[in-house]
């Protein structure tokens, strides 16, 4: 008897399109390296990414200048991604830790904080450049 409320919900999922994208190809292709290669070639095309959606919270962008070292953000942030740095009285801001919730953003009294629409952030080492904003 549990299956037949689940069964209208069940025909739904079976026939909605797919929310994922299917970048760089329609099909997953044998060899992704061949694959583009062949694209740089000219011999085949990329399926172009989904537009990313407005209000979209990617990584998160600081604004030196405009910090005034008021804490705010650092004491919103649940995942504890944001730490001063006494000397300079200015944040650091570990990306690889941030869960992207957007509230440092929304206590920042001047505006110094910002998500972005960058998403590419994988990488083997956490320490790399691109994921400390200081």
């Amino acid at each position: 008897m549990a299956l037949l409320p689940m069964f209208p919900e069940l025909l739904k999922q079976l026939f909605r399109t797919p929310a994922t994208n299917k970048f760089p190809a329609k099909y997953l292709p044998p060899s992704v390296t061949a694959y583009l290669e062949k694209v740089g070639a000219g011999r085949a095309t990329l399926i172009p990414p989904v537009p990313i959606p407005p209000k979209f919270r990617g990584k998160i962008e600081y604004q030196r200048e405009g910090c005034i070292g008021c804490r705010l953000c650092i004491k919103v942030c649940p995942s504890n991604a944001i730490e001063l740095i006494e000397e300079t009285k200015r944040i650091r801001i570990w990306v690889g830790q941030c869960i992207f919730c957007s509230q440092c953003t929304e206590v920042c009294p001047k505006g110094g904080l910002a998500m972005s629409d960058a998403f590419l952030l994988a990488t083997e080492d956490r320490y790399e450049e691109n994921l400390i904003e200081e």
